[in-house]
């Protein structure tokens, strides 16, 4: 069973530029984690602090050796200094995929 990641972490507008090697550095080592297939963060156009988060994972080990990562902790050491507070991900199972 796929699992599909979907979610938003608010970035402080005046710390996107900040944010971006950081964001760049977690987004490059998770799509290297075996069992990644997609790995994505966006800025809204409408809101420019919000962070589209898109994350596509093979299945649950995948997922659970990515949350023990060391990129991810690092990624969250930033939090504080780049002001993310806010964060909202959701977890889905998914079946196989078709393009429409």
């Amino acid at each position: 069973m796929t699992l599909v990641v979907v979610g938003t972490v608010r970035v402080p507008v005046d710390r996107i530029a900040a944010a971006r090697p950081a964001m760049d550095a977690m987004v490059t080592a998770s799509r290297a984690e075996d069992g990644c297939l997609d790995y994505a963060y966006a800025q809204d156009i409408a809101d420019a602090g919000l962070i589209r988060v898109t994350e596509v994972w093979r299945d649950r080990a995948a997922l659970d050796r990515h949350v023990a990562s060391a990129h991810l902790a690092e990624w969250r050491a930033h939090w504080p200094a780049l002001g993310i507070g806010e964060r909202d991900l959701r977890l889905y199972e998914a079946g196989e995929a078709e393009r429409f």
